[in-house]
């Protein structure tokens, strides 16, 4: 689950407040990661993680508020979601979910981002073209009645009273009390887009903003080429490291970053990269950065070029963003870890996991990539 940048200079209209037990803004219960999925102790529940925005959902009559983690409502982005929920909620009720875009038979989270968008007459189009889902896996509030004490195993058992049958734009998310159906899950579902399991112990309230939860995600590793960096805001240190691959076409793509490192490792990488830095005119990506210059004061473009994955464009979402990189000769090779792609990029941040003086440059291809066998959504959402 993932959270989306407010466009730059969206203005945000007041929205009407649902008269409520549970009223918003409420951050969301989280979860806190770990490395193996927890066993059975007789009281947890094992829910998929959905890879979409986190929403709660207020539904008061006609009054439909879409919340999101940083406070600021999805309302007006999903105006299909706000007649789901007239349709297919309680009349009075306040759901914890995620909304999700699927393309096909998987998530789409490339297409789900493209619809928080500043103009109005785009959201309308997107919402008939791309339309989203939510899915429910927690209820907060139905009818007068405030849930938020009641322990997990109950708030479920009433969240599945509300949901009668598994059709509509609402859906219910599956969940287990077998350990080991959690890690066939695990195994299976990523092939339709999700990205792991929650873990949700079944005596415990719903506790805003803490994390409460476990996750258990995937973690895989792949040899990049490291090709450039961006300063950290903070001055001339690392901020994060550009990675390449070398695709079908033989030119050097950009898959992705690595960052979070500490910062006194950050001084010390500006200093052992400084050998390679390169000009940008002889750099794989230096077309890149003339096209982005250019574009200074234009609609912002796409990530691509031709057909090959480069580091950016202006900012959709803040055409101010400086997105300029020092440019490295692509020499030097790292072993990354990283959970998920993202079409031809990793999904998040990827992490340093060592460098790999071993391998050659030209080596690092998409092919050593472990890709997902396809899973059909809809036989995950008739469970």
């Amino acid at each position: 689950m993932s959270e989306p940048t407010e466009p730059t200079g969206t203005v945000e209209e007041p929205e009407p407040v649902p008269n409520l037990p549970v009223r918003p803004p409420v951050p969301p219960m989280l979860a806190k990661p770990v490395k193996a999925m927890p066993k059975q102790d007789g009281t947890l529940f094992y829910e998929p993680k959905w890879d979409g925005f986190r929403c709660i959902v207020f539904r008061d009559g006609d009054e439909v508020y879409l919340g999101s983690r940083n406070e600021r409502p999805f309302t007006r982005y999903f105006p299909e979601l706000v007649e789901a929920v007239r349709a297919e909620l309680p009349d009075r009720c306040v759901v914890d979910g995620e909304i999700v875009l699927p393309t096909g038979s998987q998530l789409d989270f490339d297409a789900l981002q493209q619809r928080i968008h500043p103009a109005a007459s785009r959201v309308k189009m997107l919402s008939e073209r791309t339309p989203a889902q939510f899915i429910a896996f927690d209820l907060l509030a139905l009818g007068d009645e405030s849930l938020m004490e009641a322990p997990f195993a109950q708030r479920r058992a009433r969240l599945e009273g509300i949901f009668p049958e598994k059709v509509g734009s609402v859906r219910l998310t599956p969940v287990t009390t077998s350990d080991e159906q959690a890690r066939e899950w695990f195994e299976t579902f990523e092939g339709a887009g999700l990205d792991g399991i929650i873990v949700k112990p079944g005596d415990q309230p719903y506790v805003p903003d803490k994390r409460t939860m476990f996750k258990v995600k995937h973690e895989r590793t792949a040899d990049v080429v490291v090709c450039g960096y961006r300063e950290h805001k903070s001055g001339p240190v690392v901020g994060s490291l550009l990675l390449g691959l070398y695709g079908d076409d033989g030119r050097l793509h950009h898959v992705g970053v690595a960052a979070s490192f500490p910062m006194a490792r950050r001084a010390e990488l500006v200093e052992e990269l400084k050998p390679l830095v390169a000009e940008l005119s002889e750099h794989p990506w230096g077309h890149w950065a003339e096209q982005a210059a250019a574009t200074i004061g234009q609609p912002a473009a796409g990530p691509s070029r031709g057909g090959q994955r480069v580091p950016g464009a202006v900012s959709r979402w803040n055409a101010k963003k400086d997105l300029s990189f020092i440019p490295l000769r692509p020499e030097r090779v790292m072993e990354v870890a990283y959970d998920q792609m993202e079409g031809d990029r990793f999904r998040h941040t990827a992490h340093f996991r060592r460098w790999r003086p071993d391998r050659t440059p030209e080596s690092c291809t998409y092919e050593q990539l472990e890709r997902p066998v396809s899973y059909n959504l809809d036989d995950i959402l008739a469970r």
